[in-house]
Order: structure tokens, then sequence, then C-alpha cells
């Protein structure tokens, strides 16, 4: 059955493929150019709504066949049909993990006015979290969705490593928002790694970066999703606060260990073993953890604000202002493209240096709050594996865990009590 729903899939992404090569985009070589548009049209508002309110109940169907129905099959059917319709159909946007980007945007700058559909996106996976866990990441992610889909044979990744790299995703995160609020610049879109997939349409490197990740995928469950993807970050945290959580068995838990088995995303906790000899209380280490958090938030912070003036210069305004002075200065040895072609424009020296100050003095607010937040991750960390509660039978972390329903289907309390609440068949 899993086989025919991926030949769908693929096949119709074939034909949408083929679809534009038979009618493809016309080329305007008359040195025409298309003025911008000054509102969105209105079929694209309303199309924002419609994505919302399939958002929503999708999240509810992933919340109800995760935590009611504990159905496995139905969550695979679901992945697909995020795939196709957030994926393919939709091109992968709006997406939850750019929004990001856009809500940063608003609260640095007051004349950006955020789209009720991107707040929706952004809001809606958070609150679901908040009282269901990742339900969002179970089905209803296209990015989730294609990586599961290529999962072939997973691997175990070493606790070790897994703490390692997810902390990427925190300063992934963390830049994210940086450069969004200084520069107006969506770095979580540009490097989005499936959208080249699902537009059928991308730059080289987009294509190299997501085949590369889906090739890993085929051995390491989403690892995207596992150390990459910045909206984690949030959902983590919510999800370990979460009302209702992802319980592998119904009753008391045998120790089978076959749900540690079928979990491809390393989010099952196995019972703590007893205490090595000389090995330091966990109280001892939470207390070294704890003081060790504020040195590493303030060492990072100090770091990210005497970077600042490295981190600005991603900007392009600030790179221009720099080039356009010290080609009046005659420090640059050779002149660089853009500022011939802004000085040949005739627009206004001292308007681009006051813009790139404005730039500049946002990183010098930005870098130190992005450092911190890096200390921040780093010492958290420490302090979660320090802090770990010690218990009996195996378990889901309700961060990890992304709710695909994969332990259900091996757990023998879980089949036992799937085979009572079935009703017996009277024979004639």
């Amino acid at each position: 059955m899993r086989r025919w729903l991926i030949l769908i899939a693929l096949l119709s992404v074939a034909a949408v493929a083929s679809a534009e090569q038979r009618f493809p985009a016309p080329e305007f070589k008359t040195g025409y150019q298309i003025p911008p548009l000054e509102a969105p049209a209105p079929h694209a508002i309303a199309w924002q709504y419609v994505d919302a309110a399939v958002l929503a109940a999708a999240l509810a169907v992933a919340a109800w066949l995760v935590h009611k129905r504990r159905w496995r099959r139905g969550v695979f059917l679901l992945t697909i049909f995020a795939l196709l319709y957030f994926g393919f159909w939709r091109k992968g946007c709006i997406c939850s993990i750019g929004a990001i980007q856009n809500v940063a945007l608003a609260a640095a700058d007051s004349s950006y006015a955020l789209p009720l559909g991107v707040a929706a996106f952004f809001v809606l996976p958070l609150l679901f979290a908040l009282f269901y866990g990742r339900v969002f990441c179970a089905g209803v992610c296209p990015l989730g969705a294609i990586q599961d889909l290529v999962l072939w044979k997973p691997l175990q990744v070493p606790p070790w490593l897994e703490h390692s790299l997810s902390l990427f995703a925190y300063i992934y995160l963390g830049l994210g928002v940086l450069f969004a609020a200084a520069s107006n610049e969506f770095v979580i879109c540009r490097y989005d790694p499936f959208v080249g997939f699902f537009r059928l349409s991308a730059p080289g490197q987009m294509v190299f970066l997501g085949a590369v990740l889906l090739g890993i995928g085929m051995f390491v469950g989403r690892p995207y999703c596992r150390f990459i993807c910045p909206y984690s970050v949030p959902l983590k945290l919510l999800s370990m606060f979460s009302r209702r959580r992802v319980t592998i068995s119904p009753a008391d838990c045998i120790d089978c260990r076959l749900c540690e088995i079928s979990c491809p995303f390393g989010a099952i906790r196995y019972p703590a073993p007893p205490r090595v000899r000389g090995e330091a209380p966990p109280r001892r280490q939470a207390a070294l953890a704890a003081i060790l958090l504020p040195v590493l938030v303030g060492v990072f912070a100090l770091l990210g604000y005497l970077g600042r003036g490295a981190m600005s210069r991603v900007d392009f305004t600030v790179r221009l202002a720099e080039d356009v002075r010290l080609q009046q200065q005659d420090e640059l040895g050779s002149v660089s493209e853009a500022s011939e072609a802004f000085l040949a424009s005739g627009a206004s020296i001292p308007a681009l240096y006051a813009s790139a100050a404005r730039i500049q003095h946002r990183y010098a607010i930005g870098t130190p709050i992005f450092g911190a937040w890096v200390g921040l991750a780093i010492g958290g960390k420490l302090l979660g594996i320090a802090l770990r509660r010690r218990h009996v039978g195996y378990t889901a972390e309700p961060g990890a865990c992304v709710a695909c329903a994969r332990c259900f289907t091996t757990c023998p309390v879980e089949h036992e009590r799937r085979k009572q609440s079935q009703p017996e068949t009277v024979l004639a």
C-alpha cells in the first residue's frame, strides 16, 4: 500500500513537470521590465486564508490520529497529503519555518505589516505543540514529509553526536532572526533545501543541498528536522510542556526495547542505568551547569558584539557604502561593479551612508543578543542533560518526539489493547 501511494505521488510530480515543459513561461527579450506590484493580488490573499484553514484542519487530524486513534497508517496518509498539497501544489509557500523571519521583521520594523496568513502559519503549529506535542512534524510539515518518505535503513545516531548537532538549529534560528530584523534578509528561505523540488526550479546549489540531505535521510531519520530546522526549536520547547504527550505503551512498559529499535529519530528515553561508583551526583552536575550558564551567555554576548562589523557586512547596503567610501578616498584598488553603478546613477551618497549607519546600528544591538542566545543554548543543553530525570521503562522524549506513531505499531502492550478493544465475532 505504501509503495503504491509513493508511486502515485511521484507520477503526480512528473505530470506537473511535464505540464510546465509543454507550457513554458514566456521570455521577454525586449528590455521591458515588469513594474513591482504595490499590493498583493486578491486571489493570493484568498489562498492564504485557504492554506491557513487547511493547516488547522490537518493539525487537528494529526492530533486525533496520534493521541486518539494511535494509527500509524493514518499518519502516513496525512504525510502524503501534506507533501502533495503544501509541498508540490502550494510550492512550499506559505511555510511555517520561513514565517519566523516575517515575525522577526515585524517586531523590528513597525512599518512592516505581518500578513494574517503568515501569522497563522507561525502560530498554529506552536499552539498545537503546546497542547498535543509536535503533531505538526508528524504529518503536516512538507519538509518533514519528504524526508520521511525516503527513509530506508535508519541508523542510530550516538547521543553525544545528537546533542552536539542539534545545537546548530539554535544557531540557525538566531541567525535567521538577526538577518531578518537587521537587514531584511530571509536566509532561511534562501537556503531552504527542498523548495527547489517543490517548485521544480531552483539554483544548482539549492538542488545539491536538498539532494545531499535526502541522501543522508535514507539512513539518518529527518536530518534537516533534527539538526538544522530553526522552527524545531520553539516546537521542542513548547512540546516539553504540552498538555498531552505521546505515550508509547497504553499500560506498564515491559522493557521489550522494540519501540527503541523502531524509532529512527532517537526520541526514546531508555531506563536509567544504576549510578556508577565515583560518578558525580546529579545535583552537583546541575549546580556546575547552572554556574556555567551565565558565564557562557556573557562570553558569547561579548563575542557577538566584537563581531558586529563582520556580521553587518552581510548586508548589501553596508558593503556598498564601504566600497563607495574607499573609492572616494582612492583606497580601493579596483572599482567594484556595484559602486560604479551607484555612482553612475547619481543617487545621494550621504543618504547611502545614513542608511548603512542605521543597519550597522541594528547589528550593534542584535549581535550581542544573538551571541547571548547561542551561549544560552549551549548552557541550557548542558543543564538539561544534568537535570534529566531517572525513570523506569521506555518513554518518548517530549521535545525530540515528532509523533510519527511508529512506536505504536511495535509495542506488544498496544497490540494487546487493540485485540481486547475489537468486538468478538460470534460463529453461527
